[in-house]
């Protein structure tokens, strides 16, 4: 493997999107640093990269923990001496609860991996991203513009991503930053929207979220994962600072245009 190809550092890699995400930047030649808290199944995922020809280190834990996040960091560093792009995929939806009935301890818990590990991410991680010029891709969700009854924590801190990618944008003018909103995907969290979400989420939302599944509307991981890893890969600098979705006709285009054959 040429000492050129791209090193990428992803969280929430062992499974759905994030799992999809490894695999298709693998196929592209791009070096691996994968986080999930499942060291069994990151080890599956790193494991099935490898069988393209990549290097893959797993950083498994809490990735809410800032010791994981300096972790990723280190292991990149010593491994490749570089990062070329930060991809924070990770997210969780609980709590689901009116904010009547909030619980500051279950929604801190929800920003500590929504938000504030981007944050300690790019804390530890810039100083590399500067040398690359690299990019940073903050998997958002249509949550963050869009407000759900008993979703207070997670469209909160997915807005805040949002707005984080901005400032990131305006403060780092060598690193792209992008918020990404990949849409209805077939994975783990659509799951539990259905089973947990039954008899706390007003009936019509929940029965919309079922309507998903039994129409066929959930998009497949590998699908939303090619235009992830185009925008951590390719995204143009003049993009820096936007949240853009997988299905943008201008995101499509250069997914493209850039993804080799299979």
């Amino acid at each position: 493997m040429p000492q050129t190809s791209p090193v990428v550092l992803l969280t929430g890699a062992s499974r759905g999107l994030g799992a999809a995400a490894a695999r298709e930047a693998a196929r592209r030649g791009a070096h691996l640093v994968l986080n999930a808290r499942r060291a069994g199944l990151l080890e599956n995922v790193a494991a099935a990269c490898r069988a393209e020809g990549v290097i893959v280190h797993t950083v498994p834990g809490d990735i809410g923990e800032e010791a994981t996040a300096q972790r990723m960091v280190a292991v990149a560093a010593e491994a490749f001496g570089r990062i070329d792009a930060l991809i924070h995929n990770a997210g969780v939806l609980p709590p689901i609860a009116p904010l009547a009935r909030a619980n500051l301890q279950a929604w801190e818990a929800n920003w500590r991996v929504n938000f504030f590990a981007a944050v300690a991410l790019l804390r530890h991680g810039l100083p590399l991203l500067r040398v690359s010029r690299g990019r940073v891709v903050l998997v958002s969700s249509g949550a963050a513009i869009h407000a759900y009854p008993t979703w207070g924590a997670y469209c909160s801190a997915k807005a805040a991503l949002n707005h984080l990618a901005a400032v990131l944008a305006a403060e780092e003018p060598d690193i792209t930053a992008l918020a990404f909103r990949p849409g209805i995907v077939d994975t783990d969290m659509q799951a539990d929207i259905r089973t947990q979400g039954a008899g706390v989420m007003p009936p019509d939302l929940h029965a919309k979220f079922l309507a998903y599944r039994r129409e066929g509307r959930l998009q497949p991981p590998a699908v939303v994962a090619r235009p992830l890893i185009t925008l951590a890969l390719h995204a143009p600098h003049t993009w820096s600072g936007r949240f853009v979705a997988y299905y943008d006709e201008e995101v499509q285009q250069l997914v493209a245009k850039t993804t080799p054959e299979a």
